[in-house]
């Protein structure tokens, strides 16, 4: 689709919460902009990029590439300017201009941390600014964020997330009439673009006028007292942290108000606001739900009806039922995971992977230390994250190379070049050829593979319990960490790949939690399986370095010869020269020690169940150098 002709914004048929969501944005940009959430296919990029014509003075709607350099985002000097004419010439960035329109950002979640990091910068500041080199330029940037991602590749950063004044989770329509409608629209645009967008000039005019009209009465509507006691309310009873969910809703609520032509907000203006900007504030974790049901926000309004008449009684939640299913004094939710199966179950697992037993589980018991960081050994160029040492556009300047695309100016290496050219001719001046690049040392990402032995020997006792509550937060700390994670489950008659290499940790534990346990452990099945996962994504990010861990008592018991078939498959890992660690799960007095012998074997960190928790000190990981 080309700049000229885009899809007609009012053309777009469904999504009447997404279209709403952008057309307050529009109407008042201090709310923060839009995330949309949804599958692929539902015409989310569709509606942004149809957002522009209706905007006015916002005209502009700049992409920016989740690809991007930082010197393309931030802006950079003209080095070839520079240097031939002795004039400091900075080329503004994309953040720049987009000032007074819309930044949108496609598949949002994947955007690397660095740029993250610069787009937080401006959206609080209102400013991009850039500080290195000896270089420093300031230049305004107000703009109306826009993201769109699809929540399966992964998760948004909780700092960039609660930048997003409203979020809105799209589906595709399961209405045959308007699945009908859809694509009947869209095979016309397709066959005449000119003549499918001037069929909706009009209804695009009328539009852009009541946005524009909806802007200009803003700051006459009336936000009374009882209705921004019903939104503190509305907050208080959802516990959501600080104010800016209360300052994004009311100004959601006035611009609500403004949109449908009143003079003052009402309770159904609070209600679209709450249902709005509210449901990605309640989050407290990455695995707790990011979105918010009929019933809580029913709830959350009625304490916000209390609030509003001056009862301040009710604002805050209701703690004193005991009985709730997610009180602290219930134990697990499935009474079943503290069963003991018996070691020695010989029965093979069901159909479809899963073993006998009870189900795994991921509830962490309350309280859980965070585990200690695993990282790969050497320097790696995979992509920007918080985990191993790799070389970057950002971090430590560590030395000057060859100067190329995605390294920045290493002026004392520069100005030595050009002093060595000159030789003892006199004062040197710099030429294009004796620019020198600077190299960085960041941190990166990396892809973690749990191999997770849920075998009988593995789920006796309380053992089950630590073992559920370690997984879960070696998990959180990768998805603080932006890596890939897999989980590969061995237990029962063969071991199988629980979840394939995602973005989305949700996705992870989620299906980690219906894992069944029991059974045998098929150990060197389950190597094998780890070290399938790791060569698949070799072909596809060859970049991205891997880090094996197993969460293991080290027993082999899956069929004949378990016990060799296993120690081949930890040699080949450990040939293959793969980062391992191994967390022993053993307990009790009597302990075999098989984990210790199997870490040996991988060159792997061997780490007690119980010295998981972070003592302070990274772990440093045998690894490709």
């Amino acid at each position: 689709m080309s700049d000229a002709v885009r899809y007609p914004f009012s053309a777009v048929v469904g999504q009447e919460r997404l279209k709403l969501a952008l057309i307050l944005s529009a109407v008042s940009p201090g709310i923060g902009g839009v995330l949309i959430r949804g599958e692929k296919g539902t015409a989310k990029s569709t509606v942004v990029r149809g957002l522009g014509p209706l905007l006015g003075s916002q005209s502009r709607v700049v992409e920016l590439p989740i690809g991007a350099t930082e010197d393309r985002v931030v802006g950079s000097l003209d080095l070839t300017r520079v240097l031939r004419d002795g004039q400091a010439h900075f080329t503004p960035g994309l953040l720049a201009k987009a000032d007074d329109g819309v930044l949108y950002i496609d598949e949002v979640n994947l955007l690397s941390d660095h740029l993250v990091d610069v787009l937080l910068d401006a959206a609080a500041s209102g400013r991009v600014t850039v500080e290195r080199d000896g270089v420093s330029h300031t230049q305004s940037a107000r703009f109306v964020l826009v993201g769109t991602m699809n929540p399966e590749e992964g998760e948004l950063r909780p700092q960039l997330l609660d930048r997003f004044g409203l979020v809105v989770d799209v589906a595709g329509p399961r209405d045959v009439d308007e699945r009908v409608a859809i694509v009947t629209a869209r095979m016309a645009f397709d066959a005449d673009p000119a003549g499918f967008s001037g069929r909706h000039d009009a209804a695009e005019s009328e539009l852009a006028a009541r946005i524009s009209h909806a802007r200009t009465a803003l700051p006459d509507v009336v936000l009374p007292v009882s209705e921004l006691r019903r939104i503190a309310g509305i907050c208080a009873h959802l516990d959501v942290d600080g104010l800016r969910g209360d300052i994004v809703m009311a100004r959601t609520a006035t611009a609500h108000a403004a949109w449908r032509g009143a003079s003052e907000v009402t309770e159904d203006d609070v209600r679209v606001a709450a249902e709005l900007a509210l449901p990605h504030r309640r989050r407290r974790n990455p695995f707790d739900e990011s979105s918010m049901s009929e019933e809580q926000l029913d709830d959350a309004l009625r304490a916000g009806d209390d609030a509003s008449a001056g009862d301040q009684d009710e604002t805050s939640p209701d703690t004193s039922d005991d009985s709730s299913p997610n009180s602290p004094d219930d134990g697990p939710s499935d009474s079943s995971s503290e069963v003991e199966p018996d070691p020695d179950d010989d029965d093979p697992p069901p159909s479809g992977g899963g073993a006998p037993g009870p189900q795994f589980g991921t509830r962490p018991t309350a309280g859980s230390p965070r585990v200690r960081t695993f990282r790969a050994d050497g320097v790696g160029d995979g992509d920007p994250g918080r985990r191993s040492r790799a070389r970057s556009t950002r971090g430590s300047t560590v030395r000057d190379v060859d100067f190329g695309s995605g390294t920045g100016v290493h002026l004392f290496g520069t100005v030595l070049a050009a002093a060595r050219r000159a030789s003892g001719d006199g004062m040197p001046s710099l030429q294009p050829g004796d620019l020198r690049g600077a190299e960085r040392i960041g941190t990166e990402s990396n892809l973690v593979v749990f191999l997770v032995d849920l075998s009988g020997s593995m789920t006796a006792r309380s053992r089950l319990t630590a073992v559920r509550d370690a997984c879960v937060e070696m998990l959180r700390d990768s998805y603080t960490r932006r890596d890939r994670v897999a989980v590969v489950v061995a237990a029962g008659a063969d071991a199988y790949v629980a979840v394939p290499p995602t973005r989305s940790v949700d996705i992870a534990v989620s299906r980690l939690a219906q894992v069944r346990t029991g059974g045998r452990t098929p150990l060197a099945e389950g190597l094998q399986r780890s070290v399938e996962v790791i060569d698949r994504s070799a072909r596809v990010d060859p970049h991205r370095r891997p880090l094996l861990v197993l969460l293991t008592d080290g027993r082999a018991t899956g069929g004949r010869d378990a016990g060799r078939r296993a120690d081949a498959a930890a040699d080949d890992v450990a040939r293959r020269g793969v980062s391992s660690v191994v967390v022993d799960c053993e307990q009790g007095f009597v302990r075999l020690g098989s984990a210790v012998a199997l870490a040996q074997r991988l060159r792997a960190e061997y780490v007690p169940l119980d010295d998981l928790a972070d003592t302070g000190l990274a772990a440093g990981i045998r690894g490709v150098a």
